[in-house]
Formats: C-alpha cells, sequence, structure tokens
C-alpha cells in the first residue's frame, strides 16, 4: 500500500509540473497573385506575406512558481509557394529564450528591434505586401544589421500592470561585426483607444558620411481607434554623418462588413550630401496604397491590395524587388490572396 500511495504522489506531483508548462505549434501561411510594374518592366507571380509574413514556429513556457515563468520562442521564415525558408538561417525570424515575472521579461537571442517595431507597430498594412511601408526605412548606404531584428540582443520589457505604460531597453553585441553593435529603447502608453510611443536607437556601423560610425534612428508613433475608424501614423528619422532620411506614414483602417478597408500614404524625404559631393536632397518619394481584407473566420482571411510608389531624382523604391527598378521611375503593384493562421 506505501508503494501504491507513493507512485500515487509522484504521478500526482508530475501530472502537476506538466499542466504548469506548456509547448504550441504556431504558424501563418499567406500566399497571393501578384501584379507588378517596375518602369516599363512587368512581372506577374505567385508570391507571399501580402498581410502577414509567413511563418513557423514553437514557443513554450515553464511555470516556475512564486510568479516567475521560463519561455523560449523559436520562429522560422516559410515561403509558401515555394517550400522554401530563409537561405542563411533557419531560426530566421526569432529564436530567444526568457525570464519572465512581476518585474517584467528579460529576454535574449535575437528578435526584432524596438525602433522596428516603434514604426511598424502604426503602419495599417504591418509592413506586409506590395504596401509596405518599411522599404523607405533606408540603411543610408551602411552595413545596418539592426533594421529589423538584431541577433546577440539583451531586452528588458517592463511588466503589462503599469497603467497602460510600457516600456523596452535593448543591446545587442557587435561581437566584433560592424552593423550589429546597437543600443536603443521604447517608451509609450497604450490604453482604451489610444496607443502612442517614442523609439530611438543607434547602429555602430562601417562610415559612409563624414567618417561617423553611427547610425542613429527616431521613431514617434500613434493610432487611436474612434470605432468607426482607426487612424494610425508614425514619424521615423535615421541619420548618419551628413546624410538624412524622414518618413511621413498617415493611415486609417474603417471596418465595412466582415472585413475592414485600409489605406495609407507615405513620404519619404531624403536629405544630405555625400562624401563625393552628391546632394540627395532631389531623392525624394511618395506612396498611396489601398486594400480591402476580407475575414472567412478568426484565422483565414481573403485579401485584395493595390500600392504606387512615386520616386523623385535618384530614389528607387519599388513594392517589390523583381523586376528591377530604374532610378527615378514609377513603381506599382497589384495583389490580391489568402492568409491563413494556425
Amino acid at each position: 500500500m506505501k508503494k501504491f500511495a507513493l507512485l500515487a504522489v509522484l504521478a500526482g506531483i508530475s501530472a502537476s509540473a506538466a499542466a504548469q508548462s506548456s509547448v504550441t505549434l504556431f504558424g501563418i501561411l499567406d500566399v497571393n497573385a501578384r501584379y507588378v510594374k517596375n518602369g516599363d518592366l512587368k512581372v506577374k507571380s505567385l508570391s507571399t506575406d501580402g498581410v502577414n509574413s509567413s511563418r513557423l514556429g514553437v514557443r513554450g513556457v515553464e511555470d516556475l512558481g512564486d510568479g516567475l515563468k521560463a519561455g523560449f520562442w523559436l520562429e522560422s521564415a516559410v515561403n509558401p509557394d515555394t517550400g522554401t525558408s530563409n537561405s542563411t538561417r533557419f531560426w530566421h525570424r526569432r529564436s530567444t529564450v526568457s525570464l519572465l515575472g512581476r518585474f517584467g521579461e528579460v529576454r535574449l537571442g535575437r528578435d526584432l528591434t524596438p525602433t522596428f517595431t516603434g514604426y511598424a507597430d502604426y503602419d495599417v498594412f504591418g509592413t506586409n505586401g506590395v504596401a509596405d511601408a518599411s522599404k523607405f526605412a533606408s540603411s543610408l548606404g551602411t552595413d545596418r544589421d539592426t533594421g529589423v531584428r538584431a541577433d546577440n540582443m539583451v531586452s528588458y520589457f517592463t511588466p503589462d500592470n503599469l497603467g497602460g505604460f510600457y516600456g523596452r531597453a535593448s543591446v545587442a553585441a557587435g561581437e566584433g561585426t560592424a552593423g550589429k553593435k546597437y543600443v536603443a529603447g521604447r517608451a509609450g502608453y497604450a490604453a482604451g483607444p489610444l496607443d502612442v510611443s517614442l523609439a530611438y536607437g543607434q547602429t555602430t556601423v562601417t562610415p559612409v558620411s563624414n567618417g561617423d560610425d553611427k547610425f542613429k534612428t527616431l521613431d514617434v508613433g500613434a493610432s487611436y481607434d474612434f470605432g468607426v475608424v482607426k487612424a494610425t501614423g508614425y514619424y521615423a528619422q535615421s541619420k548618419t554623418g551628413a546624410l538624412k532620411i524622414a518618413t511621413y506614414n498617415i493611415g486609417a483602417a474603417v471596418p465595412i462588413g466582415l472585413g475592414s478597408l485600409r489605406v495609407s500614404y507615405v513620404h519619404a524625404n531624403a536629405s544630405g550630401t555625400t562624401d563625393a559631393g552628391v546632394n540627395t536632397n532631389p531623392n525624394d518619394a511618395n506612396q498611396f496604397a489601398i486594400g480591402y481584407l476580407y475575414n472567412l473566420s478568426k484565422r483565414t482571411a481573403l485579401y485584395g491590395t493595390a500600392a504606387t510608389v512615386k520616386n523623385k531624382g535618384s530614389a528607387a523604391f519599388a513594392v517589390a524587388s523583381n523586376p528591377t527598378l530604374v532610378a527615378g521611375q514609377k513603381s506599382t503593384g497589384l495583389e490580391a490572396g489568402l492568409r491563413h493562421s494556425f
């Protein structure tokens, strides 16, 4: 009887431990038919990521007791049109381990940077598809490798019980590679219909202008949900040496039926002179985009998007990289697709 009692106790402890831990497999598949015209060149294709970036991931959390938890997150890019993944690394999108508690979260590994989320969270098109506003986040000719994600990063996130206030501080070790050393922070307030934040960061790069080895980025973003329409917008500025690019984005999402109509306008303003004496002031660009997303369910949606970019001077911003766009020419894209998450 004692043996049976001991086995019962051990079984109970094991079941309790299992109940306090969880592992989740998740993913998104987003495929569309796309038409792109860059200048006089045209391409029709089956493409991906019109609404969300396709991905496959696994994440988990373990309850350590007394409010303390350990977590992990592994996420890979997927190209569902060809069945391939990122060409340089498998866990391209995220690979982190975390310690979470009443103090907030300490997260280690490869992750999105504060200066990317500082503007991406306010792009009504979610920095995806032909209307993606991140195409204007130029690295100004530097070897910056922290525009979207950073390797070897340590981040601290504030707890979610601060009355709507939130913050994050991140440091990435360059480990001797130019373009990877990064320090940044983001602070904001999100409560009810309002979300507003400020982010700032700098990356140590190989100098391309005036010997300056710092690439600096500032984001100010905001959104407000009026019910009948959600307005979004941001101002993002990047500079190094004498070169600078400033981007303004204004967008809106209007609920219609089971979906929403989305529109946005983006203006990119370049300025400064290179060490070779090239004036970049004329290299501005504008983008207008419109799209509709129809929800078939909570996990499945149909969508269509159209966007056009008008480049000035030597600007060469394109809705898609194929076909090659000649600087100063117009770029137009149309896509219609299906997105499913699991």
